[in-house]
């Protein structure tokens, strides 16, 4: 029996001596790479027709593998798949079961095969499923936020800048600009995925493969639209790891953003929307309370995620050429990144489509002094320059804090002592519809503005589902 079979490690053959138990624990990935099982199995499938086509297997060997294989899929799938002791990651799990299932034959799948284009593919594979599942969520989002903000596109409400009231706005205004970074994660996500279907299967460790593997069959038979060009970027690239860990830090910190300003518009001081109690708790201590619990843990997670960005970025600043055993940290970033991700963006769904809204709320927080632009737009339109008019427009302001009395209160004479251009119709710019209507130009707040908006995610979503 040779020293490989004795240990159980694929690379046994070279050591004499036990593996330190601490080394072994340090050094196995199996606690979190076996979900990659499924992705594993099917490049090993593709593997075994591809060292056919070379006649390294005999017909009757790869049979034999592939319905091993398949076995030893089925026992993933019900669950009795055991891991054993010296089952240090997925690889070795998956080829030693094989061998359990079907003897020595199972031996030849490795060759011209390295754990490290082996495990680059098994990851490709896992994030191409895990962009499509993600893909599915973003999508909800979108068509949540689109359909609220068509249904609620009559709803006035504060807009502010450095969290001062600012200019009166529609609510589905808010709502899609919040939509629009959502639609360019997106793009972001779909321009990720063309890149990640790049295969690496049949780079061997780093030098490529001796037996003539035709790499694009292999292509072909997973799925992949081509091949790396070089073996030594095959096996070391995990660019497409520290670009999901990005994309997924900034879709969290759009979220992020979303359940901020849902956190302050839900607080008694706004008052603006109530929170379904679904994505509520209570407080332990005061029964009056309703938390928003699932917003804070928006907030509170991109933090995490964006961790784990930077810590991958770390790792892979000063890697020498090819792979590294540094490398095995991708895998750990990536699937809390993905996990985190995945829950963050069903939830901020779930909440924007089951939160109600205080329409009246929103439009008794609106005031008078909002409207202060809209005098300097008044002079404006007069033929007065905009810098000009923004100077009266002040003095209007100063004046009716001198009065101690809102804007509209002053009386025509009173704003004639500051332009002569002012006449009574000043009084009519004191209403909250006419002017969130003004601004009808592209991306503007006016309804038809808004509705062109609405209209244009909806062709999108229309495209890309």
């Amino acid at each position: 029996m040779s020293r490989m079979e004795k240990s159980g490690k694929l690379w046994g053959g070279r050591f004499s001596g036990a593996t330190d138990p601490l080394m072994e624990k340090f050094n196995a990935s199996i606690s979190f790479d076996k979900r990659m099982w499924k992705a594993d199995l099917e490049g090993s499938k593709a593997y075994a027709k591809a060292l056919h086509k070379v006649a390294i297997l005999a017909t009757c060997e790869m049979h034999s593998i592939l319905e091993g294989l398949d076995k030893v899929s089925k026992e993933w799938e019900n669950g009795t798949f055991e891991i054993q002791a010296g089952d240090e990651d997925i690889h070795t799990a998956n080829e030693r079961r094989l061998k359990e299932l079907i003897g020595a034959v199972a031996g030849k799948l490795h060759t011209g095969r390295s754990r490290n284009d082996q495990c680059a593919t098994d990851l490709r594979i896992w994030v191409r499923e895990a962009l499509k599942e993600l893909r599915k969520h973003v999508l909800e989002f979108l068509r949540v936020s689109v359909e609220r903000a068509e249904r609620e596109i009559d709803v006035l409400m504060p807009g502010y800048t450095h969290m001062q009231r600012a200019q009166p706005i529609r609510w589905s205004h808010w709502i899609l600009s919040h939509s629009w970074p959502i639609e360019r994660d997106l793009q972001r996500l779909d321009e990720l995925a063309n890149r990640v279907n790049v295969l690496p299967l049949g780079c061997g460790a780093l030098a490529g493969n001796p037996f003539g593997i035709d790499r694009d069959f292999l292509a072909r038979e997973l799925n992949f639209d081509k091949v790396f060009q070089n073996s030594l970027d095959g096996t070391a690239g995990r660019d497409f790891i520290a670009e999901f860990l990005f994309w997924a830090s900034l879709t969290t910190v759009h979220l992020s953003k979303i359940a901020e300003d849902l956190i302050l518009y839900s607080s008694m001081e706004f008052g603006f929307i109530n929170l379904a109690d679904a994505y509520s708790t209570g407080s332990s201590l005061m029964p009056q309370k309703k938390n928003p619990d699932s917003l804070e843990l928006v907030r509170g997670k991109s933090g995490r995620v964006f961790g784990r960005c930077s810590g991958f970025l770390m790792t892979m600043k000063g890697l020498p050429s090819t792979y590294n055993k540094d490398l095995q940290e991708d895998k750990e970033a990536l699937f809390e990144a993905y996990d985190t991700v995945s829950d963050m963006l069903q939830i901020t769904t779930g909440v924007l489509a089951t939160l109600t809204i205080n329409a009246d709320k929103m439009k008794a927080a609106l005031s008078t002094t909002m409207l202060a632009t809209d005098v300097a737009y008044y002079l404006v339109r007069k033929g007065v320059p905009f810098r000009e008019a923004h100077g009266k427009s002040g003095e209007v302001v100063a004046l009716a804090e001198k009065k101690n009395c809102r804007m509209e209160e002053l009386s025509t004479a009173d704003f004639k002592t500051i332009h002569h251009l002012f006449e009574a119709d000043i009084q009519d710019i004191w209403n909250y519809e006419n002017s969130v209507e003004q601004y009808s130009s592209v991306g503007g707040t006016g309804k038809q503005a808004v509705s062109s908006q609405i209209k244009e995610l909806k062709k999108i979503l229309d495209k890309v589902e």
